[in-house]
């Protein structure tokens, strides 16, 4: 008598805390890793559209902080604050962020650069504390489509900086 082969799939733990958002970036792993490593890349494509970023302070390392203000379209500033926990060059950054050093609400995200041809694919895993802040984050604040927003300026502003260099 032949047996069904019953197969199991587990969700991760985590999975209803979850967002993932991927882009495939038509620029070289390590110009999209670079994009994340000077405020002076950062501060001109980080954020969803019509956002702007002003940084109070920014230490690229283990351990380092960003410290800054997102300003809305409408005028709204939000308070933010990263710590960089791990960076493994080109390939992967951790964080955490939230709105102050302090914030309990705080999310961890990692990034992956992994090689695409000659483009990069990106991945954003961020991971909530609970269930209910990842649905706010998705509710009240558009999480969801802030973060393809956010990697859609990442895309256009390395996209030019390739063209730049492409042309000398």
């Amino acid at each position: 008598m032949a047996r069904a082969r019953q197969e199991t799939r587990t969700e991760p733990a985590t999975a209803d805390r979850e967002i993932v958002i991927s882009r495939v970036i038509d620029a070289p792993r390590e110009l999209v890793f670079e994009a994340f490593t000077e405020v002076r890349h950062l501060s001109r494509w980080w954020g969803p559209e019509g956002f702007t970023a002003t940084t109070r302070s920014f230490e690229f390392r283990e351990g380092g902080e960003w410290d800054f203000v997102l300003h809305g379209p409408d005028g709204t500033d939000y308070s933010e604050w990263i710590r960089w926990l791990r960076i493994v060059p080109p390939e992967r950054i951790t964080l955490l962020h939230g709105e102050s050093r302090d914030d309990p609400n705080a999310f961890e995200s990692v990034l992956t650069f992994a090689p695409d041809g000659a483009a990069t694919r990106i991945v954003m895993h961020t991971v909530f504390p609970t269930k209910d802040l990842r649905d706010e984050a998705v509710e009240k604040y558009h999480a969801i489509e802030g973060g393809r927003q956010t990697l859609s300026s990442l895309a256009a502003y390395v996209a030019d900086l390739a063209r730049k260099g492409a042309q000398g």
